[in-house]
């Protein structure tokens, strides 16, 4: 699908981020965490706390590239949005700006958003213990939220039930739906997305084995979780998402256009 380049429409931190965000696309359908034309992961503009970018409804996402991202503001009003081809009027997923929207309007420490259906995430969302600190991975997320489902999330009277659960965690489940992952930037977030994902794959995988699970001590969870922490060791996605972003070229730079 050929889209003009956004390019010189928008400002260098702009464009910027709307690579970043189409690479962060890219990375969750390599490693298989998409849903088909479903899900939505988004981030604020840069120096604009009332914009962020979100993804046209329709498009795949190893078909999302940094011009072909819609600009809309908390409020649901469309800024821009590409010039699709004839008989392809794509425009955002309700249910996505739901969520983003509420996240964004009352965040302003949050610059990105992902959204999964994956396979393993939903699983665990449909478990009643949520996710065990079975693991290293998964102790780092040793407190997150949970939110429990009421259908399809179209209503905006469940956006404060939404921000109550999120709180101030970085990871929330939607129960039998899926799971959120914030950040500070898109590094962050895709970085929590991609290490909460391993963590419900491994615990899966433990739990099928139909033997009895080894649960480290409260006192080694915390320990472990603390290790984890930002202002403990380093920022989240700092290393990891230029290395992730050269998987990126080496597979597919098209998401750069």
């Amino acid at each position: 699908m050929s889209i003009p380049s956004m390019q010189p429409h928008c400002t260098p931190e702009e464009w910027q981020a709307r690579v970043d965000l189409a690479a962060c696309y890219r990375l969750v359908d390599m490693f298989n965490m998409g849903d088909g034309i479903l899900n939505h992961i988004s981030a604020r503009v840069p120096g604009d706390a009332e914009h962020f970018l979100l993804n046209p409804f329709g498009m795949m996402y190893e078909e999302i590239c940094a011009s072909s991202l819609i600009k809309v503001d908390v409020e649901g009003r469309v800024l821009w949005e590409p010039e699709f081809p004839p008989g392809l009027p794509y425009k955002f997923n309700p249910a996505g700006f739901v969520i983003h929207g509420a996240i964004h309007a009352a965040r302003p420490d949050v610059a990105a958003i992902v959204h999964t259906h994956s396979l393993a995430t939903m699983a665990i969302s449909a478990l009643d213990s949520g996710l065990l600190p079975l693991t290293q991975t998964s102790m780092r997320f040793a407190t997150i939220g949970y939110h429990d489902y009421e259908g399809v999330v179209l209503s905006f009277e469940e956006r404060e039930r939404l921000l109550a659960n999120m709180a101030d965690h970085e990871v929330m489940f939607l129960r039998n739906h899926g799971v959120l992952a914030i950040g500070a930037t898109i590094a962050h977030a895709f970085n929590n997305t991609y290490r909460v994902e391993r963590a419900c794959r491994s615990q899966l995988m433990a739990q099928a084995a139909n033997a009895k699970l080894v649960v480290p001590r409260q006192d080694i969870v915390e320990k472990t979780n603390h290790a984890y922490k930002p202002g403990t060791r380093r920022a989240y996605g700092v290393l990891e998402w230029p290395a992730m972003r050269r998987l990126a070229d080496r597979l597919d730079p098209s998401y750069k256009t």
